[in-house]
């Protein structure tokens, strides 16, 4: 019998946390910095603002940030709520722009748009095509897409990723069994790990993370780029969870 080849490595693997807040008992994980995003960044290269979804930022405010952080580091940016769960995608144009006015501040560190949907937001092949398609008339680079609704994970949606380049994140806890797994299309491929049992505050052991390390390595196309966030931050568990994971995914 043939030996089965081992999982091949992504082209690379940006580690982070959703947001950049450190708690003092894990200071001692950073380097020394000016503000917590300049220490944050001195151990990973990639970090998702969510505050994006709740309320508008600056310009300066993205400039900013972008100013603080190495030339590799990327900033993965939520989509507003009032775009995902108030217009639920329909009609948002003007919004959009003014979205991306602001987070393009980050230049060419702005590294991902992330689409965060409502679990009650079911898939219409119509709506989705005509958002997408809209979002890709002003943003060329990646976009990762997490639906929660169960019809979002039917082989019909296929199509959509694969025509605008979108990549389906992999959500733990997943809602549906589908939802655990990494899909879509285009160059990034996008893991979001919240926490279980409890949503945001548990820790993952060292074999759960082991395993999504396998399934990055697995499921990561050749040259695309893996992003792996852990937003399990209530208790400060995403920054040991993403530092742990990074000293496996090195070796």
């Amino acid at each position: 019998m043939a030996r089965r080849p081992p999982p091949r490595a992504p082209a690379h693997t940006r580690i982070g946390c959703a947001g950049w807040s450190i708690a003092s008992a894990n200071r001692h994980l950073f380097g020394e910095g000016a503000s917590m995003l300049a220490r944050y960044a001195t151990r990973f290269d990639a970090v998702e603002i969510n505050s994006s979804f709740y309320r508008p930022h600056l310009r300066t405010t993205y400039v900013r940030w972008a100013d603080t952080v190495p030339e590799d580091f990327r900033f993965a940016v939520k989509l507003p709520r009032t775009i995902t769960h108030d217009a639920r995608l329909q009609r948002s144009g003007p919004m959009l722009d003014a979205f991306l006015a602001q987070a393009g501040g980050l230049g060419d560190k702005l590294g991902c748009l992330l689409v965060q949907l409502p679990p009650s937001l079911a898939f219409d092949a119509r709506a989705a095509a005509t958002f997408f398609a809209m979002l890709r008339r002003r943003w060329s680079g990646p976009v990762a897409c997490e639906p929660r609704h169960p019809s979002w994970f039917a082989p019909r949606c296929q199509a959509l990723w694969a025509r605008h380049r979108i990549a389906r994140v992999a959500a733990d806890p997943a809602r549906v069994p589908e939802a655990a797994v990494a899909g879509g299309a285009g160059a990034v491929r996008y893991w979001r790990w919240h926490g279980a049992p409890r949503m945001y505050y548990s820790a993952y052991d060292e074999p759960a993370l082991r395993a999504l390390a396998a399934e990055v390595a697995r499921a990561t196309p050749a040259g695309a780029e893996a992003w792996v966030i852990f937003d399990n931050t209530t208790l400060g568990h995403a920054t040991t969870n993403a530092a742990s994971f990074q000293a496996l995914a090195k070796r």
